[in-house]
């Protein structure tokens, strides 16, 4: 396992774009170390990357995510972070249940309109 990554490695390595590095760079999600223009990205900023892209993955925002990458270099034990992290999962997961819950009546709603426009179509064509 490698200790330094170029800024190309980490975009390969997760799908994403250097400007999307940059970009968590700039929100001072990650710290590469400089060598004139050149960033060394360190495993630190590797293993943050990697938070930072499952926690968008499932839905968080920067600023959860980074409250979660903030616990953690306060509490090394990581309880803290895992005590909030559980947290968070639990109301990401009532959200999304609440949508699907929403989803399923607007799918149900739609069902019922399009029933009762195929009735009215049926009357007018044999009536």
């Amino acid at each position: 396992m490698t200790d330094s990554y170029s800024i190309t490695d980490l975009a390969r390595e997760f799908e994403v774009t250097t400007r999307t590095i940059r970009f968590y760079e700039d929100q001072e999600l990650i710290s590469p170390e400089r060598h004139g223009q050149t960033r060394i990205y360190s495993q630190r900023d590797r293993v943050r990357l990697r938070l930072i892209m499952r926690g968008k993955r499932l839905g968080f925002s920067l600023k959860e995510i980074r409250d979660l990458l903030d616990l953690y270099d306060g509490d090394r034990s990581e309880v803290t972070q895992l005590t909030t992290l559980v947290d968070k999962i639990n109301e990401r997961r009532d959200t999304l249940r609440k949508q699907r819950e929403d989803i399923d009546a607007t799918l149900d709603e739609l069902d019922k309109l399009e029933e009762t426009c195929q009735g009215e179509l049926t009357r007018k064509k044999t009536g």
